[in-house]
């Protein structure tokens, strides 16, 4: 009878000290310590921020939301009037009172330059009245434009006010001068405006503070996570100046023009160290690549707000949700079964990267299925070169053949992998495209945590199983990357609140804490990421995937099937099965 019974026993004992052990990861492992930590940030956000509304913000948003009411009942397009109150509701934000320009000097990362890397850092008074003096004509005619521009779209707009909005002709008219008046605005608020109202700055002083903030910040997990902290110190400094030259070479205004921004530069500068010198033995401890990443994906969880989702409807989450998953299943099986790739780990994590949201997929998908560092650092590398491709040739080919913005939008919103890159896309097709873009992609990116959970699955039941053996449904949970449940949560946590707030929740958490905290530390841990992920990689390791060039084969063919049925799911949804959408956007 003992003999019956004794595997039992020895069962339970194994069950509970598996149990313990999961138990202890909650102090001693990343994924929980970013969970921890991005929930710390936003909570501090929202301790900050929220209990400081602008000044009179209840009345100003009740007026104008008054206004936009009646415009939308008395005109069938949106007249001036209501573009001027939507323009007063949107300038309510709270990264415009003065304590969060303080936070923002705090957390700014080094500005844009052309010529002189140095402008990044330090611009002196004579420098700033320079560039001041030789914007301040562009800007002026800028200006005179929107405002000649601004009279016409009026002068329309009462042609078609005298007929009582019933002549269809005239209604056409009136929205394409207002339209015209919108681009012309656009153009005027960015970069002629920023060059001319710059004022004399010094980066440098808040750059060695920062540092300080953010090695403090996490060493709070490296003191339970059996790191040496003192180590940890020791190399941070250096990792956080890799992060700072990448970001300067990023900002310069040729480099964001073509989209190769910060995250790509951290993985050369790194890469170039780590591949000729060697990585320096001091800063081993300070790589801490999944500590930084995960905690700034949490706090990407809090931007991804369900509302903004709603108001795009069922078309936007067809594209995103029925096609992504059909390009990632296709492209990996592409992978296994056409070209043979040896590593079922680079083939998930680059179908993730290219199908659902770029970086962040890979990083979820790679943690799940438990890619090497050097398949993540490939398909980061391919989906940043790619993208900065796509971000300059898609609108491009959207704009030559007159296609319409929401159909555009749509389509870059589905394919484009980084969210920045999207966002600078879409806005060559005017607001409206912007808008569907960004939407489209924010949707695209909820798919995070499913797909991490499918890899989980799938590699536990599927690829790490042996033949006849079953998966124990634990052993699912402990491959899960624990970090998701943060993402999922903190989206969860804030829709909920942005929704409950009505207007006030734009203002006080999107354009509040979220832009005003969250998300410039996000940037920052991004950056040291993917600077601690370049100085782990190894050339020699990177070719010996690259093999037969199958790595890059898998992207373009992938890419290819994702531009065709995004294009495709696109026009019918918002075309034919819902086009009372489309006519609201």
């Amino acid at each position: 009878m003992a003999d019956v019974q004794s595997p039992d026993k020895d069962t339970q004992e194994y069950v509970i000290d598996k149990q313990q052990w999961e138990w202890s990861q909650l102090w001693k492992k990343e994924d929980w310590w970013a969970i921890w930590l991005g929930f710390l940030l936003i909570v501090a956000g929202m301790m900050i921020f929220l209990p400081r509304p602008p000044e009179g913000m209840a009345e100003k948003l009740a007026k104008a939301e008054s206004t936009l009411q009646a415009e939308d009942a008395r005109a069938p397009f949106r007249t001036v009037e209501w573009h001027k109150a939507n323009d007063a509701k949107s300038g309510l934000r709270a990264t415009n009172e003065p304590y969060a320009k303080t936070i923002a000097q705090w957390l700014q990362m080094p500005g844009r330059w052309a010529g002189n890397p140095l402008e990044s850092l330090y611009l002196s008074e004579e420098a700033a009245a320079e560039r001041r003096a030789m914007a301040e004509p562009a800007y002026k005619n800028a200006q005179d434009a929107t405002k000649e521009a601004l009279a016409r779209a009026e002068a329309a707009q009462s042609l078609a006010e005298a007929e009582s909005f019933n002549n269809p002709q005239l209604n056409e008219q009136a929205e394409k001068q207002i339209s015209e008046w919108r681009m012309l605005r656009e153009k005027e608020r960015g970069s002629l405006r920023s060059n001319a109202t710059v004022q004399s700055y010094n980066k440098i002083p808040y750059l060695i503070g920062l540092f300080i903030l953010i090695g403090l910040f996490f060493t709070i997990g490296i003191l339970f996570m059996n790191i040496d902290t003192a180590n940890f110190w020791k190399g941070f400094w250096f990792l956080f100046l890799i992060a700072v030259l990448a970001i300067i070479i990023g900002n310069q205004e040729t480099m964001r023009k073509y989209g190769f921004g910060d995250v790509l530069w951290a993985i050369v500068l790194g890469m170039l160290i780590s591949n000729t010198v060697g990585t320096p033995k001091f800063i081993k401890e300070a790589l801490q690549t999944e500590y930084f990443i995960k905690t700034g994906l949490v706090l990407l969880g809090a931007e991804i707000l369900f509302g903004k989702i709603i108001s795009i409807g069922i078309p936007g989450v067809f594209v995103a949700w029925v096609v992504t998953p059909i390009v990632l299943v296709s492209t990996y099986i592409f992978g296994q079964k056409v070209l043979k790739m040896a590593s079922k780990t680079l083939n998930i994590t680059i179908s993730s990267d290219m199908s659902v949201c770029g970086v962040s997929a890979a990083i979820a998908t790679a943690s799940a299925c438990r890619a090497k560092k050097e398949e993540l650092t490939i398909a980061v590398g391919m989906s940043m070169l790619f993208t900065a491709v796509m971000m300059v040739a898609l609108p491009t080919f959207i704009v030559a053949v007159g296609m319409h913005p929401v159909l555009g939008g749509a389509w870059i919103g589905g394919t484009i992998d980084s969210t920045g890159a999207v966002v600078a896309a879409g806005a060559f097709l005017g607001e409206t495209g912007m808008f569907v873009a960004a939407t489209i992609k924010m949707i695209q990116n909820i798919m995070i945590g499913v797909i991490a959970f499918g890899v989980a699955v799938y590699w536990c039941a599927r690829v790490d199983c042996a033949p006849g053996q079953q998966v124990d449904k634990m052993e699912i949970w402990y491959r899960f990357p624990k970090f998701v449940l943060g993402f999922i949560g903190a989206s969860i946590v804030i829709s909920i609140m942005y929704a409950s707030m009505g207007s006030a929740g734009d203002v006080m958490m999107e354009h509040g804490f979220i832009r005003g905290l969250t998300r410039h530390a996000r940037e920052w841990f991004f950056a040291l990421a993917f600077a601690s992920i370049g100085l782990s990689s190894n050339f020699r390791e990177l070719s010996r995937h690259f093999k037969g060039g199958k790595p890059v084969i898998l992207y373009i063919c992938g890419q290819s099937l994702n531009l065709i049925l995004t294009l495709t799911m696109a026009y019918i949804m918002f075309f034919l099965v819902f086009p009372g959408i489309t006519a609201n956007l």
